[in-house]
């Protein structure tokens, strides 16, 4: 199943703009859990807010597409209101990407912060591997290659010698361990599958997105509910905000809208290696503000993440018909004979 035909140009630009906002993203919410002075906003709230605004951007990008409030309402009606297969079929991405969030906090609560990190990182040949079984679509041995090799620099990246931290809680290292082999399946699974649905048919990729985010707002306002009911209701649901959080709320909004934009015209192992240099950006911001010292293990990581990109870019050999018979050129010598 081949990526949708855009041009090169819009392509760069959209991964660019992608990993430009993640990078933002990381270090503006890295801010906003570390330097607050007053109690914490409640994450689950964010994360609620941010698939309402990515549902309402949508919106507006279908008025747009559609040129009138009349086709909007004949599309909304038609593909959402009274498609009650297609709503179900997105909420399986809504719910894996649920179960992959509480797995992350499961596994942070029983592993170390950096060992969460490096093995997170699978993630990455495991969104390759669902590329080939469920979109049938094949790698060549040097793409296979720069999967691995960007994976390997990101753990690079993101290495840090483990410290011993003082917990109040009793840890369960294997327990965590499971927790991340799930979260990893999550991840690989339903970034595929979201790839898959929107390649499938000629649906816009805005009622796809209208159809997922409604899911997705159903699915974090139980979140809340669960994780935060009580205090949200007994401090509010804005608690803790500020313009920083608001700031981080947005930039989760545009990168969800230019993750599935990507998605769309290009694949999920891309979105991979945008995040990596995404991930590469963040920790250069973090070293002019917040004083983070790069290491060998970083710069080897850096290297790694952008050689491993450039092969991955290059374009895959034809070799199907390598050892057989050119038919053009025995065409040719029959001619050049008679």
């Amino acid at each position: 199943m081949a990526a949708e035909n855009a041009s090169v140009i819009f392509k760069v630009y959209c991964l660019t703009v992608m990993t430009l906002v993640a990078a933002t993203y990381t270090v503006a919410l890295r801010y906003t859990r570390t330097t607050s002075t007053g109690e914490m906003y409640f994450s689950t709230t964010a994360v609620f807010l941010t698939e309402v605004i990515k549902l309402i951007l949508s919106l507006g990008m279908l008025t747009k597409e559609m040129g009138s409030f009349t086709r909007l309402r004949n599309t909304i009606m038609d593909q959402v209101v009274f498609s009650p297969k297609e709503l179900l079929k997105l909420s399986v991405p809504s719910l894996v990407y649920a179960v992959q969030n509480n797995m992350a906090f499961v596994a942070l609560s029983n592993l170390d912060a950096a060992v969460y990190q490096v093995t997170y990182q699978l993630k990455i040949p495991c969104t390759a591997l669902c590329t080939v079984f469920m979109l049938n679509r094949s790698l060549s041995r040097l793409q296979w290659f720069s999967v691995f090799m960007l994976c390997g620099g990101v753990i690079l990246v993101q290495w840090k010698p483990a410290e011993v931290t003082k917990v109040q809680i009793e840890q369960n290292p294997f327990i965590g361990f499971i927790a991340v082999a799930v979260a990893v399946l999550c991840s690989g699974f339903a970034g595929v599958y979201f790839e898959k649905v929107l390649k499938s048919s000629d649906t816009s990729l805005w009622v796809r997105n209208i159809q997922m985010y409604l899911s997705g707002i159903v699915v974090t306002i139980i979140g809340v509910y669960m994780t935060d009911g009580e205090q949200v209701l007994e401090k509010g649901f804005f608690f803790g905000y500020t313009p920083w959080v608001c700031f981080v709320v947005f930039l989760a909004s545009v990168g969800g809208l230019y993750t599935s934009i990507v998605v769309k015209y290009t694949d999920n192992i891309m979105k991979g290696f945008s995040a990596a240099a995404a991930i590469v950006l963040s920790t250069v911001a973090s070293v002019m503000l917040f004083g983070l010292k790069i290491t060998i293990t970083f710069a080897s990581g850096a290297i790694l993440v952008c050689i491993s990109i450039y092969l991955y870019g290059l374009p895959k050999q034809d070799t199907s018909r390598v050892g057989r018979p050119d038919p053009d050129k025995e065409a040719k010598q029959k001619l050049i004979t008679v």
